[in-house]
């Protein structure tokens, strides 16, 4: 398989069309057509299904374009790193996170690289541990945050300072808006919105877990989670309550919503991590320089 081909193939599956795809591609349609005929007979999969308005991609046209964009962005991540091996201060980071108000550090440490080094870029991607650390062990991230508990066996960290805390998103109107602290007995019965990452770790220690003491199965869990915004609109909505990090979701005063702590306290510290023995492109080691300089390690 060739890049330029894959880059092709990307192109149909989001355009939905090879005319589409050709005109944003500036190639003839039979050049593109052919060239797709071409990869379907390499691989031996069909990996489109015609039809007379859109092209569908088949199941293993979904898998090629999930192993295409990995390809895409590892190339292009590379590329990048030999172009400025022989020159600090420029160079892109790749940084996977979830959501997270220890985010701001990391955004100091940003700000004083780009007053430094405005030719160095960032690239922020959201994402739950999973995500995160399927994309560090690629290769396709240089860094990766993670809420605490983790499994850091794998990689070399610095934790970060503060921690965050769990609590309850809500209603103003909500009967339960009216408690200071929510405890486990005002949450069983209730329609709940749950973090996915905390529910794929139900296999190993987790204290939020353990903060529900044997019960987190057993929950009304209506709606599970990857970013925190999507469960806020849903509780606007009525749909339930979310039990998430605190400081992620406007609960101002002008807000509908509110969070309420849980009791008792329960908080997450974060790490930074990154791949043991990792060689980093300059921009990359000075992000790490910095890292360290800064909260030590």
């Amino acid at each position: 398989m060739e890049i330029r081909v894959l880059k092709y193939f990307l192109a149909v599956a989001r355009e939905g069309s090879v005319t589409g795809a050709a005109n944003s591609l500036h190639l003839t349609q039979p050049t593109l057509t052919r060239q797709l005929q071409d990869l379907e007979k390499e691989l031996k999969q069909q990996l489109f299904v015609r039809g007379k308005h859109k092209i569908v991609l088949t199941p293993e046209g979904i898998i090629l374009r999930k192993r295409a964009q990995e390809i895409i962005d590892m190339v292009e991540k590379t590329q990048a790193e030999f172009r400025s091996i022989h020159d600090i201060v420029s160079g892109d980071i790749y940084i996977g996170g979830g959501e997270t108000d220890s985010m701001q550090y990391i955004a100091e440490i940003i700000k004083e690289i780009q007053d430094d080094y405005p030719d160095i870029k960032f690239h922020i991607q959201s994402g739950n541990a999973g995500d995160v650390t399927e994309k560090l062990d690629k290769g396709l991230l240089d860094f990766g945050i993670l809420i605490q508990p983790v499994d850091l066996s794998k990689y070399d960290y610095i934790t970060l300072p503060g921690k965050d805390v769990w609590g309850v998103i809500m209603r103003k109107d909500s009967p339960l808006a009216e408690k200071k602290q929510i405890k486990l007995e005002d949450l069983r019965g209730l329609p709940l919105l749950n973090s996915r990452q905390a529910m794929r770790k139900m296999s190993s220690k987790n204290e939020f877990i353990e903060w529900f003491l044997g019960e987190f199965e057993n929950l009304n869990t209506v709606v599970t989670f990857n970013l925190v915004y999507n469960a806020a609109v849903m509780v606007k909505k009525g749909v339930g309550y979310a039990i998430a990090l605190d400081k992620l979701v406007d609960t101002s005063g002008e807000s509908e919503l509110c969070f309420r702590p849980l009791s008792p306290k329960l908080e997450s510290g974060l790490d930074i991590v990154w791949k043991k023995y990792q060689v980093f492109s300059p921009a990359a080691k000075l992000f790490l320089e910095r890292l360290q300089a800064k909260f030590g390690k």
